[in-house]
């Protein structure tokens, strides 16, 4: 992390802020409105304690429904310049490794006085949509709120649930009409995705990676499957991201804007898909990428993680630009969205912080709380880091895939190519789901290319993992 720029450790002054905003009672303002009653519950991973939004489901007029979805309120704790503000303004992001959390904000804070922990009240920025039986967003609101976690959900079981595979948690069950608030949270989600999906919103897997410990055993590194309750978060989250955005430009404000350019390899995105049966026009077109993919996952069910990860990689990552009131938006082209910001981590992501900040403002009408300059080299130095934090998880989990792999040297394996440049080739593994560079025998392959590697070596120390090509 030191090497990447990034801060491990807080230092005594951040801690010390801490513990003064730990005996600082919860501050009620006149602009927060009383939503404690409603049934907001959380959906994320089994072993999450940061929580940053909960969700609620109201029926509304004819066909519409209303969502509303609070965002946990991180900057009226956090003060602009404080050393707790000035520590996740180096690093950007929490950083979650194989090895441990390092978390962006002190643990006291984001698991705690800063988190929407269930049973207790919170102060929130509430962000409503009302969606109507398409899935589009007619009216949307942004404001600030009292609320209070009445359930604690993970999203395996929610989803298993929502399948009809297991009974509900019990921690559903708990709370009365909170199944069928869920069981319509569903729905409209299920109708958002289709309309995105429609305009040309992307159908990719995720690629990364869990350790599986028996206690402080690493047992295995898992791919992250999807599954309906983490699309219901996504799309609720993406809508959320969409609101923000057209608010601050409503208000005159500037916006973080988080935007993914049309892909430079898209003759290579051609191929990959053309090697599978699929058909695209040579101009970059997302509807046309994602009928593609569409039929590929319905033709090839157990292939298309392996295809999906071969369009991640030629995609290319997204990036943050800072956007002015009245100017054209860059949009991102995997989400199919043209409006589109980061504000739904707070507590995880400084980008989001930073737009909560924003919003703030521009909610009790108040000054922009940043300079524009300033906001330029946030969003140059938030993507950087974010790559460096990237990079530190992955040099982590590559130490951890070798640990796997130590002793499996002279093996082969089945393998798909996720990297080609003058840096150097890489392949992943499918079992376990482990990346390495091919050293010997990479001429002539490229991204998307499904091969046969043999492992050659591994150090754990240095995360590295050599594949020869087998021919």
């Amino acid at each position: 992390m030191m090497q990447r720029g990034l801060w491990p450790d807080f230092s005594p002054g951040a801690l010390a802020e801490t513990k003064r905003i730990a005996n600082t009672p919860l501050r009620v303002e006149a602009d927060m409105r009383d939503l404690r009653g409603l049934s907001w519950c959380s959906i994320d991973n089994d072993d999450s304690k940061d929580l940053d939004q909960l969700s609620v489901a109201q029926r509304g007029n004819g066909d519409r429904t209303k969502i509303l979805i609070a965002i946990a309120d991180v900057a009226s704790r956090v003060d602009k310049g404080s050393e707790i503000d000035q520590h996740a303004r180096t690093n950007t992001t929490s950083v979650y490794t194989a090895a441990g959390i390092f978390p962006m904000l002190p643990t006291p804070l984001s698991t705690d006085i800063t988190s929407l922990n269930p049973g207790v009240e919170r102060a929130a920025v509430v962000i409503e949509l009302s969606v109507d039986a398409e899935g589009d967003v007619e009216e949307s609101d942004v404001y600030r709120a009292l609320v209070v976690n009445h359930a604690q959900l993970a999203y395996n079981s929610v989803a298993a649930w929502l399948d009809g595979k297991e009974r509900a948690p019990a921690a559903l069950t708990a709370i009365q009409g909170l199944d069928e608030n869920l069981r319509l949270q569903d729905r409209i989600a299920q109708r958002m995705k289709t309309r995105r999906h429609a305009g040309g919103a992307l159908s990719l897997e995720s690629t990364e990676a869990r350790p599986v410990f028996d206690g402080d055993t690493l047992l295995d590194l898992q791919r992250d499957e999807k599954n309906r309750a983490k699309e219901l978060i996504e799309d609720f989250m993406i809508a959320a991201n969409g609101v923000t955005a057209r608010f601050l430009e409503k208000k005159r404000f500037p916006s973080l804007r988080r935007v993914l350019d049309t892909p430079e390899r898209w003759d290579r995105i051609v191929e990959v898909c053309a090697g599978e049966g699929g058909r695209l026009p040579a101009i970059p077109s997302g509807p046309a990428l994602e009928e593609c993919l569409t039929k590929l996952k319905q033709s090839q069910p157990d292939r298309f993680p392996d295809i999906s990860l071969s369009i991640v990689k030629l995609l290319g990552r997204g990036k943050y630009v800072l956007e002015l009131p009245g100017q054209d938006s860059a949009g991102h082209f995997g989400l199919a969205v043209r409006d589109y910001t980061h504000s739904t981590a707070p507590n995880r992501r400084f980008p989001d912080l930073i737009t909560q900040r924003l919003l703030q403002a521009a909610i009790s009408g108040e000054p922009v709380p940043y300079r524009r300059d300033e906001l330029d080299a946030l969003a140059q130095h938030c993507t950087q880091q974010e790559d460096n934090a990237t990079k530190v998880e992955r040099q982590v989990s590559k130490s951890a895939a070798a640990m796997l792999l130590e002793g499996r040297v002279g093996e082969q394996f089945d393998a798909i190519v996720t990297g080609a440049s003058d840096k150097g080739t890489w392949v992943r593994i499918f079992h376990p789901a482990v990346e390495g560079k091919v050293v010997r025998g990479f001429e002539d392959i490229d991204v998307g290319d499904h091969v046969r590697v043999k492992l050659l070596g591994t150090d754990v120390d240095r995360g590295y993992i050599d594949f020869a090509l087998v021919r």
